[in-house]
């Protein structure tokens, strides 16, 4: 599928959510598939969804239609909504599934952002060392060779990695 931005998880949770709403309110299913692609802002969307609206009206079982795509509707999406079928209540297990995804999304924003701030603040103190080993580390080098005194077994190793880091810094 060229063309177009990637199709998300977000975007497959909306779709959801729409697809199940739209049922609840006695839309059917066909009509209902037409109105979330027309809406869709997502050009590959709209070509998987009008490809899944094409399956089912060839009579095709929705969920066989999704397991068409197995990048976007896992197993579990596949196997509710073909229970939703058999059942009768597909629209009660698409809601169920929208929950879910919208649920898997917020912690996986969580996630996420709780590590942006630990990588932050790793990165800053890589760089802060470096500057500390490349260029003052080197100046101080010069100023403890002027005291003529024997260093401490610390302070040599320190300047030591810090010959390591200006040789290897690249």
């Amino acid at each position: 599928m060229s063309g177009g931005k990637s199709i998300k998880g977000k975007d497959i949770a909306i779709f959801t959510r729409q697809l199940s709403t739209m049922l609840k309110s006695g839309v059917p299913l066909l009509q209902a598939f037409d109105i979330v692609a027309r809406g869709s802002p997502n050009p590959r969307l709209t070509r998987m969804l009008n490809d899944i609206r094409g399956d089912v009206e060839t009579g095709t079982s929705l969920s066989a239609a999704f397991r068409k795509h197995p990048l976007y509707f896992d197993a579990l999406y596949c196997n509710l909504v073909e229970a939703g079928e058999a059942g009768g209540i597909l629209e009660t297990l698409l809601d169920r599934l929208a929950i879910y995804q919208e649920k898997t999304m917020a912690i996986k924003n969580k996630i996420k952002s709780a590590l942006i701030y630990p990588v932050a603040v790793m990165v800053v103190a890589f760089v802060v060392l470096s500057v500390i080993m490349i260029f003052v580390i080197p100046a101080f080098e010069d100023v403890f060779k002027s005291f003529g005194a024997d260093l401490p077994a610390p302070t040599l190793f320190v300047i030591a990695l810090s010959k390591f880091f200006t040789s290897y810094w690249y």
